[in-house]
């Protein structure tokens, strides 16, 4: 498989493949436990950590990444999958936050992953529950987000201007709207990814490919300033990884590693339905939230026969786990919200699926407040980088959409922190494995579909189910994701187990009938593929 010229590691002329495998994992692992001492060791391959890692490599320090799970394993899988331009931080006075929001999401459309992140519609339907100032006060702040791409210098083309419906025009692109009381809608746009696992699964291998270790099933037992103690979670055995600074990514669990870390979670929960339920919808929904004038929930048609439907934000006491339960009191709180605007009756049975996702809120109370005491909806999304007694950098707080500005920052306090010789940031300019022009992409001889998952990589996947009709079937019937697409996970993306190939490289898991089906199909390409099954994981 060739690798595109800003695919190569800058200190080596040979190109060095992006492709994750569990020989790679368990070669690069030796040698780490063999000694070999890197510049950098990133704990957690969420989407910050996997940027902290393609930062570091590209800028030609060396480093390992581990996590104790899977790539994208905690919150990273769970978002709505946008890439927001900051309109809701800019309504709450966060001017410092929605700009960079603004600016990280064009970033993402035109230049980093224009084939994971495209512009997707929203309408907001003006209803009887949505007073005429409110409805004012939406198009100003629409306007205003309008303002945001332009001072972010994000293209026209990429994402179209907001406008106002009839309401004629907001029925045809949300029929399911009850009709009584409509007096049309707003038009607005915004980013969104195919896939946000898919996003995190590009920036690791990007990173693979500039010498990057990527070693996922390898815990962090305990952290300091010069590496740390791991076990290899495939075979229990323990070594210590040496490292000339630590960055610990590990979003919502960064507590259990460094002391005085201060979170409040927020538990943020999506309902699963089936699109034939909701009707012919080509356009989300931000449905109105009741009693909030700042607060939606969201309606996100999937393209695969799914539509999402969230988010809450609820905080969340106690221990942390590693995948969080979905209460039935989210499950109803947002069925109750689609009942105040849509015209058909959407019950519990109709809840195909449901997953929750924890943020790594940083907690605001300060040393004397009490957590608790405010609403997570309230805490600002603007991330911290620490640095401990002992030179450990964490970096906490943030969002999806800026995990790259995070990354750098973070990598930044590292290498201030411990003298570290490294050259500029290169990442707000640096492709992503699969990323090409709008004009390149659309002329790729492979099925739109696998173009929005694989990009420049979609034609050699589809090529997979040419060679062997019997990779190309789908996984599960009235899925579309295929036999190949499972293959290619354990071959190139570091997929090790039926979880990662089900959960996290495709999104069948989230419905468990589909997974259930798949779960054979799955097992079966793991065996095929060099005996690489290994435990069940979550």
């Amino acid at each position: 498989m060739s690798h595109p010229r800003h695919l190569r590691h800058p200190a080596h002329s040979a190109r060095v493949p992006s492709s994750l495998t569990a020989a790679r994992r368990h070669r690069e692992l030796a040698e780490l436990a063999d000694g070999t001492q890197v510049d950098v060791l990133v704990v957690g391959l969420g989407a910050t950590g996997a940027g902290v890692t393609l930062d570091a490599a590209s800028r030609g320090l060396t480093v390992a990444a581990i996590d104790a799970h899977d790539l994208a394993f905690g919150t990273s899988r769970w978002s709505s999958k946008l890439i927001h331009g900051g309109l809701r931080y800019l309504a709450s006075g966060q001017l410092d936050v929605a700009h960079e929001s603004a600016v990280e999401r064009g970033i993402l459309m035109e230049r980093t992953a224009p084939h994971l992140v495209g512009a997707q519609p929203f309408v907001l339907p003006l209803t009887p529950l949505v007073s005429r100032s409110q409805a004012a006060l939406a198009r100003a702040g629409l306007r205003a987000g309008d303002l945001l791409r332009a001072s972010a210098r994000t293209s026209r083309s990429t994402l179209p201007a907001p406008r106002a419906l009839s309401p004629v025009e907001t029925r045809h692109m949300a029929p399911v709207l009850r009709p009584a009381g409509l007096r049309g809608g707003l038009l607005s746009w915004d980013g969104r990814l195919s896939d946000d696992a898919r996003l995190v699964t590009a920036v690791a291998r990007t990173a693979a490919a500039y010498g990057a270790r990527i070693l996922t099933r390898t815990r962090a037992l305990s952290l300091d300033g010069g590496g740390a103690l791991v076990r290899d979670e495939l075979t229990g055995e323990e070594t210590r990884i040496r490292a000339r600074s630590v960055v610990n990514a590990t979003g919502v669990w960064a507590g259990g590693l460094i002391d005085d870390i201060r979170l409040r979670p927020s538990r943020g929960t999506h309902l699963v339905l089936r699109s034939e339920d909701l009707g012919s919808l080509t356009a989300g929904l931000h449905i109105p939230i009741p009693g909030e004038a700042n607060r939606f929930v969201l309606v996100l048609p999937q393209g695969d026969g799914r539509v999402y439907v969230g988010l809450t934000d609820e905080p969340v006491d106690g221990d942390i786990p590693d995948v969080p339960d979905v209460p039935e009191t989210d499950i109803g709180f947002l069925l109750d919200v689609l009942g105040s605007a849509l015209d058909v009756p959407l019950g519990r049975a109709d809840v195909i699926g449901a997953f929750a996702g924890l943020r790594p809120l940083l907690d605001t109370s300060g040393t004397s407040g009490t957590p608790g005491t405010s609403r997570t909806a309230d805490i600002s999304r603007k991330h911290a980088v620490l640095t401990s007694p002992d030179g450990v950098v964490t970096v906490v707080g943030g969002k999806l959409t800026t995990y790259r500005r995070m990354a750098q920052d973070a990598l930044d306090a590292a290498v201030c922190a411990r003298g570290l010789t490294a050259g500029p940031c290169r990442t707000a300019g640096l492709p992503l494995v699969g990323a090409a022009a709008p004009g390149t992409l659309a002329a790729l001889d492979a099925p739109r579909r696998l173009v929005r998952r694989y990009g420049t990589e979609a034609p050699a996947v589809h090529a997979l189910g040419l060679a062997n009709p019997s990779l190309a079937r789908p996984v599960v019937p009235g899925h579309p994701v295929t036999v190949a697409e499972l293959v290619w996970a354990v071959r190139h993306e570091g997929a090790l187990d039926e979880a990662d190939v089900l959960d996290r490289r495709t999104r069948i898991g989230v419905v468990p009938h589909d997974r259930e089906a798949a779960l054979a199909t799955a097992r079966e390409v793991l065996r095929h593929e060099d005996g690489r099954l290994t435990p069940h994981t979550p």
